[in-house]
């Protein structure tokens, strides 16, 4: 994966302030931090604090796929921390929020990725096995930057047989390039670099045109409130 900008610049003071997505100053974001920080001191350290709130990103939220809202709105940290389940883009934002809330700079990072986590039924209706604007965060512990993705909970990683991503913030919390079995998993083949906020008009406008096959499935699914439609990403999974 290509370096992204590591130096925390005077521009890089705003990944401490809340935006339109990162919603870090928001009840429902402040909850959240609360909820994941209940059990830790209160003299915890900053890179405790990171490394509860990336757990409870990860796993308090379920990977979903499927959970693509097609409204700008549908992507503020308010709304995501109340969600069950969501996907990588909304994951990150969320998480970029809870650490700007306790003072640890965040930045959203986007990059494209190859060899997802991926169903037939995904991997039809995408036609591709690249998955454009993978979301993950940097954020910087004593100066120095740290990339993550909170993206797929430990329950998902079982099922699939995916190694689970752990961040002990001291190294890099990226997904890994083979599997459980040593299949490739992933590769990361384009970084779009850091944002202070979700650039949403821009990511939606990408999505439709990659994509086609998937937005007009999602734009059913949520006029129809269906469910069901993907064993391998449902909470129980395939039967």
């Amino acid at each position: 994966m290509a370096d992204s900008k590591d130096d925390l610049t005077a521009d890089g003071e705003r990944y401490d302030m809340p935006a339109r997505f990162v919603e870090s100053d928001s009840p429902e974001v402040q909850a959240f931090v609360s909820s994941a920080l209940r059990d830790l001191p209160e003299d915890a350290s900053s890179r405790d604090k990171a490394i509860r709130l990336f757990e409870a990103v990860r796993d308090n939220i379920r990977y979903d796929p499927y959970c693509f809202a097609l409204d700008e709105d549908s992507y503020r940290a308010s709304r995501i921390a109340k969600a069950e389940a969501a996907f990588c883009v909304p994951k990150a934002i969320l998480l970029a929020a809870c650490l700007r809330a306790v003072g640890i700079p965040a930045a959203l990072g986007f990059a494209d990725v190859r060899n997802h986590l991926n169903t037939p039924k995904l991997q039809e209706l995408m036609g591709t096995d690249l998955f454009i604007y993978h979301g993950y965060v940097q954020l910087w512990l004593d100066g120095k930057p740290y990339k993550v993705t909170p993206a797929f909970n430990m329950e998902l990683c079982d099922r699939f047989g995916v190694k689970p991503l752990v961040f002990d913030g001291y190294n890099d919390a990226l997904f890994h390039e083979f599997d459980e079995q040593d299949h490739r998993h992933m590769e990361y083949v384009n970084d779009r670099g850091l944002y202070v906020d979700a650039p949403m008009e821009e990511f939606l406008v990408a999505f439709r045109e990659t994509y086609p096959k998937l937005e007009e499935f999602n734009r059913v699914r949520i006029a129809k409130d269906s469910s069901g439609y993907d064993a391998g990403f449902s909470k129980e999974g395939a039967s």
